[in-house]
């Protein structure tokens, strides 16, 4: 395996937006990725009571990001009571996000907003790109599922997709789009119904990737590993094991990971910090 030399430029994918400087999943947090120049919007999804998809990462209203749907605090041991899959999105359009700071990102700015609809951040984004004279963006959505919260937290994979994959086809992104996600079902089900669409199979266990790759029951276009599960070695095996497959870790937020990430040649880079990576790749290929 080559290492890159300059000008070789990995993708720059904004996770949840911006998370380390705008509320994530929010359309500011989108907008602001947008105007740093991200190549690629990453972003989750979940499912109202009334089959909405919505933008969140977690299927439930998270107390560390905003309030109830009467402006109530939110009692962390109880948030997954907040169960989004049995709110209509009416509901969880009234719920505020990012009107208070973040324990995790202190730079985050302070913005009220709310969870957008998929196609509300696709038509907002689309039109913004117009806008700001740049090439349409990409989109990497993130599938939230698991076997054991099937028709609790979230629809079973065959309908999940199927509604995902009507927002994708009414806005025409589908050229454009990745879909992601941890639970192999919802790969399966995605490759079935949409064999176009690129699909990318997420990690974060230290599974050895090939027996994950098995399971899956094909080559996917990407894999999301977990930054600290990659090493050289790893790369190198992926690499001659499977050439065509894009490589593509999460979430790398420090200058020395960025760095490393680099130059061992991934295809992108998702991080919170997208003005971080960007300004080093700047100094990195200038």
């Amino acid at each position: 395996m080559a290492f890159p030399t300059p000008p070789y430029r990995p993708e720059v994918h904004g996770h949840r937006g911006c998370r380390g400087l705008f509320p994530e999943n929010t359309l500011p947090a989108f907008l602001h990725a947008l105007s740093l120049g991200v190549d690629v919007l990453e972003l989750d999804v979940v499912v109202s009571a009334d089959h909405q998809v919505v933008v969140s990462h977690e299927p439930w209203l998270s107390a560390r990001l905003g309030t109830g749907p009467h402006g109530e605090e939110i009692d962390p041991a109880h948030e997954r009571s907040f169960n989004l899959y049995q709110l209509p999105y009416t509901t969880i359009r009234r719920c505020v996000v990012g009107d208070k700071p973040h324990p995790d990102f202190p730079s985050q700015q302070l913005i009220a907003s709310y969870r957008p609809l998929l196609n509300e951040v696709i038509q907002v984004v689309e039109n913004a790109c117009q806008q700001l004279g740049r090439l349409p963006i990409s989109y990497s959505i993130e599938v939230k599922s698991e076997p054991a919260s099937d028709g609790v937290f979230h629809p079973s994979p065959i309908p999940f997709v199927e509604l995902v994959l009507a927002e994708i086809y009414a806005t025409a992104i589908l050229p454009r789009t990745t879909l992601l996600s941890f639970d192999a079902r919802i790969l399966q089900a995605a490759r079935l119904q949409a064999p176009a669409l690129k699909l990318c199979l997420l990690v974060e266990s230290d599974e050895p990737f090939a027996e994950l790759l098995r399971n899956l029951g094909f080559v996917p276009d990407a894999l999301g590993p977990a930054f600290e599960l990659l090493s050289v070695e790893k790369l190198r095996a992926l690499h001659t094991a499977y050439p065509t497959l894009r490589i593509v870790p999460w979430t790398v937020n420090e200058l020395l990971d960025m760095t490393c990430t680099i130059e061992w040649g991934v295809a992108g880079i998702t991080t919170d910090y997208p003005d971080r990576l960007l300004s080093l790749l700047y100094l990195m290929t200038a």
